[in-house]
């Protein structure tokens, strides 16, 4: 899910090449395809985590229906389960991590990627304090329970990398699903998990208190390229890619909304997250919800684009710990387009 980060001349020139286009068609942009579906059923893991903030502005701000769109929108414990929901045809796009599209092309199923929403994955890992205070390493970990927003989400792959770097496999340890709000807070607090991979709001409320040690930290784009070495694209929307071929219309009017609340995200203060988000999102301490808020602030997407160099990191890090992957099968093109972002990034000057 950068400022910070290179573009690549590539990425650049191909940046470059959209611009005599756009300037030459300029009607292009105002005629916009009209949503082949106006009904989309949309799946999303964890809606109330800052991860997906962009997605639930989009909502509360009438972006979507300003787009012609009527989205319905199913929360799931995680991303592993939003992503089920697709597969199994109860939702026409995932609202999810980026690299889901890489590990389902490893299994040959083509999902695409088609609007981005955070540039870093927005995922700490910290240690209990009171079930082991004299933690040293990530070795530790052996044998202990991990809560994870759902097994086989982004939280549960995050925890697998850096398990990885230390020599252990995912069955070295138990992972359980606790979610991504209260029922992780709890979770960790009766202690039930010895350590969580999770995003904020949660994490930052469990530092504060003095609940977790932070041992692996993503929520800042200095800290992702320290973890993963480079940019790492996180919350997409992303959809089977007969979809997106078949709905380009739709397609387009989703990634508008969620540019036109990245843009918004730009200016709003504090205040202005408060009163758009539902009151239940702050977990009942609005002062450490704002707190989360300053900390991810600069992992959301400025544009909807997604960096080539990003991608590649996605690829390069899943094969690293994931044998199904092999970086050298993974064809990027099919995995996600700039084609949609691009056009909102015209319409609405992000």
């Amino acid at each position: 899910m950068h400022d910070n980060i290179r573009i690549t001349r590539r990425a650049f020139a191909q940046a470059g090449l959209a611009i005599p286009a756009v300037l030459a068609a300029p009607s292009l942009l105002r005629a916009q395809p009209k949503p082949e579906k106006s009904k989309v059923s949309l799946a999303v893991g964890g809606k109330a985590g800052f991860y997906y903030l962009p997605l639930t502005l989009a909502e509360q701000l009438g972006y979507f229906k300003a787009e012609g769109l009527d989205v319905e929108i199913s929360d799931f414990a995680g991303g592993a389960r939003a992503l089920q929901a697709v597969v199994g045809g109860s939702a026409d796009v995932c609202s999810g991590a980026f690299e889901h599209t890489v590990n389902l092309q490893s299994k040959n199923q083509y999902f695409q990627a088609f609007v981005l929403q955070g540039r870093a994955p927005q995922i700490a890992m910290g240690v209990s304090v009171k079930a082991m205070p004299d933690y040293k390493g990530l070795a530790d970990l052996k044998g202990r329970k991990i809560g994870v927003s759902a097994p086989g989400s982004s939280t549960n792959m995050m925890a697998n990398l850096l398990l990885s770097r230390v020599g252990l496999k995912p069955s070295d340890v138990s992972f359980i699903g606790v979610g991504t709000s209260a029922g992780a807070l709890a979770a960790l607090r009766s202690g039930q998990i010895d350590a969580i991979s999770n995003i904020d709001p949660v994490m930052t409320m469990l530092e504060q208190k003095g609940d977790v040690r932070i041992v692996s930290d993503t929520r800042t784009l200095k800290g992702t390229q320290d973890v993963f070495g480079g940019p790492m694209p996180a919350a997409c929307l992303y959809a089977p890619q007969e979809f997106v071929q078949r709905n380009p219309g739709t397609c387009q009017a989703l990634a508008n909304a969620i540019v036109h609340a990245l843009k918004w995200l730009q200016t709003a203060g504090p205040s202005d997250i408060i009163k758009t988000v539902p009151e239940t999102y702050l977990l009942g301490d609005r002062a450490l919800y704002l707190a989360a808020f300053g900390k991810v602030r600069e992992s959301f997407a400025l544009d909807g684009l997604i960096p080539d160099d990003g991608a590649k990191t996605a690829v390069k890090v899943l094969a690293s710990f994931d044998p199904s992957v092999k970086a050298d099968k993974i064809d990027l093109a099919r995995a996600y387009t700039n084609e949609f972002a691009r056009r909102a990034k015209d319409k609405y000057k992000a």
